[in-house]
């Protein structure tokens, strides 16, 4: 990618690069990396607008092992209905972090792509109940629909829209070029693990809804996981870091205020 797309990039002091990594990468089993990188950042010359940020970063990784670590075979139906629910406001927020990159990449023809294959498109469709043969689109619409598949108490619709909206809340707190990144991150692995685990799941025939969403979760791993055709593909060439942390740590306290047993479940 070329400095002028790449937001991240900042007149910055090479030593000041070099610690910001040791700081965000407190672990001692990654000093030999860091004493790499403060070498690689010794030889730029000052004047050149280079950053090394790289895509190996540990603490937001920690967070999707935790995801998937969490008991998924174990879950009643209606606790994967809830899942469902909170996941509804992830989708919202997954929209806008395309739309930031998009904004901040408008000429980037891969993510034009990333967005027409998330956004007003038919690549869900059909499915009973919540879309008809060729109707396009947004996938949190998609998932909108699927809830409504199912009956839901009032109580619990409430409860899950205010830990919803103080989830999106926080990610639009973010900065747009953190959103951007973590949009990386989601595509090229991160969410195919997330989805992957979800699926351990074992009841999905037992209702609509569950169906419904066995459906979205498993087309988004073929979409994302595999040759350069993926969605992963599509944004690779966005670099991303811990900045993303926030972000993901979002994602799985929203999953946890929603259905707390899933942090508790053995």
């Amino acid at each position: 990618m070329s400095s002028a797309m790449d937001p991240f990039k900042r007149a910055q002091p090479n030593h000041e690069i070099a610690e910001c990594h040791r700081r965000i990468s407190p672990d001692p089993s990654l000093e030999a990396d860091h004493r790499k990188i403060a070498v690689q950042c010794d030889a730029l010359r000052l004047d050149e607008p280079q950053i090394i940020i790289p895509n190996k970063s540990v603490h937001f990784k920690h967070v999707i092992g935790e995801i998937c670590a969490f008991p998924w075979a174990s879950l009643t139906c209606e606790e994967m209905a809830d899942v469902a629910g909170a996941y509804y406001f992830f989708s919202i927020q997954f929209r806008e972090s395309l739309a930031e990159a998009r904004r901040l990449y408008p000429a980037d023809a891969d993510l034009r792509r990333l967005e027409a294959e998330e956004c007003d498109t038919d690549n869900l469709s059909p499915w009973p109940g919540v879309a008809a043969a060729g109707e396009r689109m947004d996938h949190d619409e998609f998932i909108r629909r699927t809830l409504a598949l199912l009956p839901r108490m009032a109580t619990k619709i409430a409860a899950s829209d205010a830990i919803g909206r103080h989830y999106l809340a926080a990610t639009r707190a973010q900065a747009s070029e953190a959103r951007a990144a973590c949009l990386a991150s989601y595509e090229d692995g991160g969410l195919e693990r997330v989805f992957r685990s979800m699926l351990q799941f074992p009841r999905w025939n037992d209702n609509a809804l569950l169906q419904a969403f066995r459906h979205f979760l498993s087309e988004h791993v073929r979409f994302d996981a595999g040759s350069e055709e993926s969605h992963g593909a599509l944004c690779r060439n966005i670099p991303f870091d811990d900045r993303i942390l926030p972000l993901w740590q979002s994602f799985r306290d929203l999953l946890v205020e929603t259905v707390p047993t899933i942090s508790r479940i053995s």
